[in-house]
C-alpha cells in the first residue's frame, strides 16, 4: 500500500465515521493540517500516526489490527532525530503522550538517561541543553510538554514498570544538586502503588548489555532509541524479544527499600559534593 492509498483509506474511514478532520486530529494529538496532508497523500504517516488516527476514529481492535497489518509495508520503521527536531520536539512529546494514554502497562528500560516520566524540570532542561542545543524557547516548550506527560503516573488504572541502570543515575549531565533532587524525585515516585522502579546495580553480574533504551506499550508496540533515530516495531516476534530482555534485566534489579537506600546514598554523595564546591 502506498502513502497515497493509505491516506485515502484513512480518509474513507473518517468519513464513514461521520467525524470531522478537526475532531479526529484533536483526538490524535496532531494538527488538522497534518491530518489533511496524510489523507491527501502529501505526507506519509508513521506507524504511530496510523495507530493514533485509528484510535481517534474508535474502530475496534480487530479492525485496527487488520488495517495496520494491511497498511504497513514493513513492521519496523525509523524516524530520524533530525526530522523530529525539525517538526518541533515538543510536538513529539505530545505524540508520545497520546501513545501512553492508550497503554495500560508501560515497561521502560533505560541505560542512557533518567526516564522522561520520572525527570524533574531541571534534569529535563539539562538533557535538552546537550548538543545539538535547543533554542531557549523550544527547550522550555519541550520540557513543559515532557512534565505534562507525567500526570499519567497518577492514574490508578495504569501500571508502570521502570528499569534504570545505576550508571545512568551517576552520569554528570546536570550539576550535582540537580542530580540530588532528581534522585529524591525517583524515591518519591517509587512509593506510588502503580509504579515499580528497579535499579540495576553496578556490582552484580548482568544478564545482557544495555544496548539501547526502549519502551514496551502493553504487548503491542516497542519504541527503541538509537543515536540517530527512534525505531518503532509491532512485529510480535520483535515485541517478544524485548519482553524477554526486559524480564531478564528485571530479575537482576533491586527494588523497594533496597533501591531507595542505594539512591539516598548517591543523593547524599551529590549533596556533599555540592556543599564542598
Amino acid at each position: 500500500m502506498t502513502g497515497d492509498s493509505l491516506g485515502t483509506a484513512l480518509r474513507a474511514l473518517r468519513e464513514t465515521s461521520g467525524l470531522t478532520g478537526d475532531v479526529v486530529a484533536r483526538r490524535a494529538s496532531m494538527s488538522a493540517g497534518k491530518l489533511s496532508k496524510i489523507e491527501n497523500g502529501k505526507v506519509r504517516p508513521t506507524v504511530q500516526d496510523v495507530d493514533l488516527v485509528l484510535s481517534a476514529l474508535g474502530v475496534s481492535q480487530a479492525v485496527k489490527d487488520e488495517f495496520l497489518n494491511t497498511a504497513r509495508a514493513e513492521a519496523t520503521e525509523a524516524m530520524a532525530w533530525r526530522l523530529l527536531r525539525r517538526m518541533g520536539p515538543w510536538k513529539h512529546q505530545n505524540t508520545i503522550k497520546a501513545i501512553e494514554a492508550g497503554t495500560r502497562t508501560l515497561r521502560l528500560f533505560q541505560g542512557q538517561l533518567v526516564p522522561g516520566l520520572l525527570q524533574t524540570p531541571e534534569y529535563a532542561s539539562a538533557v535538552f541543553s546537550v548538543p545539538p542545543v535547543l533554542p531557549a524557547e523550544t527547550r522550555a516548550r519541550t520540557v513543559a510538554a515532557r512534565i505534562e506527560r507525567q500526570e499519567t503516573l497518577h492514574d490508578p488504572e495504569r501500571t508502570f514498570r521502570f528499569l534504570i541502570c545505576e550508571h545512568v543515575l551517576r552520569w554528570r549531565v546536570p550539576p550535582p544538586i540537580v542530580l540530588a533532587l532528581q534522585l529524591d524525585r525517583i524515591v518519591s515516585l517509587s512509593r506510588l502503588p502503580n509504579v515499580s522502579i528497579g535499579v540495576l546495580p553496578l556490582d552484580p553480574p548482568m544478564p545482557d548489555f544495555p544496548m539501547t533504551c526502549f519502551s514496551l506499550h502493553d504487548d503491542r508496540i516497542v519504541i527503541a532509541e538509537t543515536f540517530h533515530s527512534e525505531i518503532t516495531t509491532r512485529d510480535p516476534k520483535d515485541v517478544q524479544t524485548y519482553v524477554d530482555t526486559f524480564e531478564r534485566f528485571a530479575a537482576a534489579a533491586v527494588y523497594g527499600d533496597e533501591m531507595r537506600a542505594l539512591l539516598v546514598s548517591m543523593r547524599d554523595h551529590f549533596l556533599r559534593e555540592q556543599e564542598s564546591s
